[in-house]
């Protein structure tokens, strides 16, 4: 390298652009920080004006409390800001803007006009820049108490950086996401976005609960209401509320995930692993959850000012938030029942109503017929008949299930947990418990009426007709039940005859020396042989046709990164899943109606039973008014 330059100190314009470059990507961004400035004055009314998306003109005007005169160049100036002090002070920031940093990087790239009053001026004043010059003029100007700024020609002097921006409408609704974000963030405010004059949002303030909903169903449609769940759980110091969309509200891409931790909108890989997880059993393969969530924890034990534009943040401690957040979304769902899905019952709504065995109640629990009576020889020997086929008399059925092919079940594992879930089948002509009395109550999905195609079950309930896919809904049962018997059964491991070396880092071998009685739980028994190496001595019986080595690696990245890992849950669900699959109901399986009920009662008990194991829907609702529709009646 020849003709090394001389260290000389930028000028304030330069150092400015550059800093913009970090702030400010497009309109959006300038959006952001202005409306961020306002929510820190205090205010609770803002107005965005845009032209040209952004591009033309921004203009934010607030009702908060206002810059004194003094202050107003001061407002333009790097590294000036009126929220925080000292080192305590931004440790434990609770404001939106505070890097001190954001005014005077758009007005390094724009024409910026900032006016403003405060509550005990008699006048406003303003204070104008544009980029190329960076000299400021303040003078008096008319208007009321708060703020106004306007941004115009967004990257005039550098147009390098306006050839990046993308169409008008591209922008425009970059910035549009923006003020949806804010405004999810701050219900106590009421926001006003107008696009080429054209009013686009108004949102009023929203103080109690109905009024936030009627906020979030403006912002994303009344769907998302209907298809969402509430959630408020505080434990430990941390908060969690808001609404979490059902796995049958799911989306193609993650665009309708929000996501706030003390007022302020981030994207974390963290709460996206929390997320994930807690969903895992219930969406199907490729879909995103939808969620509108908000965090709250103490200031001091999340750092704010990790990046540039503020979007992510770090948790002092990253596991607890994690678990928190899994726990707490994993038993929401799990908690969903048919009745979640359904408007509340009509009072007139009369279904006949049978009883006993009729209505599917097989004992305290409605075990199902169609699922019972494993026969005692071991898995292997699975397979002499047909799944599903009949054995012996009257309404008894053996249900024999078949491993898949080419991976047989292991013989002593699944024998016990099919045993620990399975009920013994009734003898033939044999009386069910009668159901109390209570010939008013319907239940969530109603009575069978019939089979269609020996796949689904037709139902009549209060509100019309229920469709259910019988195999998909018993599977997610099974599963269930299966999931249950494993937990109380705990895993037993299986030694290895030659145990496996696996070569690691230190850092992965000191994480899997730390976590060892975590591994021990799972059935795992792991030796440390060296700085960087481990000796795999013991697996899951469960798990013994996995790949070892790869598994460990897999795990001890996650509880790196995350400070906790699914991945050993995960592959025992999957055979858990293929256990249940295999001894779930058939097409083709024709049900006496006591049958079809008591799958309907056992969906009403399940846990997720809104879906099966692969995320499918099972069953579905379709109320008098739809099929009014269908056949145009009452025009």
């Amino acid at each position: 390298m020849t003709g090394l330059a001389r260290i000389e100190l930028l000028s304030p314009r330069l150092a400015n652009q550059i800093a913009a470059g970090e702030v400010v990507e497009r309109p959006a961004s300038v959006a952001k920080e202005l409306l961020e400035n306002s929510l820190d004055s205090g205010a609770r009314r803002i107005d965005i004006d845009v032209e040209q998306g952004g591009v033309k003109l921004l203009k934010v005007r607030d009702d908060g409390s206002g810059i004194e005169a003094d202050d107003l160049p001061l407002a333009l100036a790097r590294h000036a800001t009126s929220k925080i002090r000292d080192l305590e002070d931004l440790e434990r920031v609770i404001s939106m803007g505070f890097r001190g940093e954001a005014l005077a990087s758009i007005s390094s790239v724009a024409r910026l006009t900032l006016t403003s009053r405060t509550a005990g001026a008699s006048e406003a004043w303003q204070v104008e820049t544009e980029g190329r010059e960076m000299a400021s003029r303040v003078q008096p100007a008319a208007h009321p108490v708060g703020t106004s700024v306007e941004v115009r020609d967004l990257f005039f002097n550098t147009p390098a950086r306006r050839k990046f921006l993308k169409s008008e409408k591209t922008e425009f609704d970059h910035l549009q996401e923006v003020v949806k974000r804010l405004a999810l963030a701050r219900f106590d405010v009421a926001f006003h976005l107008r696009h080429n004059g054209k009013g686009i949002l108004s949102l009023h303030a929203a103080p109690d609960e109905s009024a936030q909903a009627r906020r979030v169903a403006a912002i994303f449609g009344g769907s998302f209401l209907e298809q969402a769940m509430p959630v408020d759980v505080e434990r430990n110091g941390l908060r969690l509320r808001g609404w979490v969309g059902l796995p049958t509200f799911s989306r193609s891409q993650a665009d309708m995930q929000y996501f706030f931790v003390n007022g302020r909108t981030v994207r974390d890989k963290l709460v996206a692993h929390a997320v994930r997880q807690a969903y895992r059993d219930v969406l199907f393969n490729g879909r995103h959850p939808t969620f509108v969530l908000f965090l709250e924890v103490d200031p001091a034990t999340v750092d704010v000012n990790v990046h540039p534009t503020k979007h992510e943040v770090r948790f002092r401690d990253g596991r607890m938030v994690h678990d928190f957040l899994y726990g707490t979304l994993h038993r929401a769902l799990a908690e969903v029942r048919p009745d979640d899905h359904l408007p509340a019952q009509p009072a007139e709504a009369a279904v006949p109503r049978p009883s006993g065995a009729q209505a599917g109640e097989f004992g305290p629990q409605g075990e199902m017929r169609l699922a019972a009576n494993l026969l005692e020889s071991p898995p292997a020997a699975y397979g002499g008949r047909p799944l599903g086929e009949r054995s012996g008399s009257g309404a008894g059925y053996q249900y024999v299930p078949r491993p898949a092919q080419g991976q047989p079940l292991p013989a002593q594992e699944a024998q016990g947990l099919y045993k620990a879930f399975f009920a013994p089948l009734p003898e033939a002509g044999a009386s069910a418990p009668a159901l109390p009395d209570t010939q008013g109550d319907i239940p969530p999905l109603g009575y069978a009426l019939a089979q269609l195609k020996g796949i689904y079950i037709l139902a009549e309930n209060a509100h019309g007709l229920v469709l259910v896919d019988m195999h998909a809904a018993h599977e997610r049962i099974t599963y269930e039940r299966l999931k249950l018997a494993m937990a109380s059964e705990g895993l037993s491991g299986q030694p290895l005859l030659v145990p496996e070396s696996i070569a690691l880092s230190q850092r992965e071998a000191d994480c899997a020396e730390e976590h060892a009685q975590w591994f021990s739980r799972l059935g795992f028994e792991l030796q440390r042989l060296g700085p960087e190496t481990l000796a795999i001595r013991q697996i899951p019986a469960l798990l013994k046709q996995a790949e070892a080595n790869q598994l460990v690696f897999d795990v001890l990245t996650d509880l790196m990164e995350y400070g906790t890992s699914d991945r050993i849950q995960a592959h025992l669900n999957e055979l858990l899943g293929t256990m249940a699959c295999h001894g779930a109901v058939r097409a083709n399986r024709r049900l006496a109606l006591p049958e079809m009920n008591a799958l309907l009662r056992d969906m009403e008990n399940t846990e997720r039973s809104g879906q099966c194991n692969h995320g499918r829907p099972t069953w579905t609702q379709m109320g008098l008014d739809d099929l009014d529709k269908l056949f145009l009646r009452g025009r």
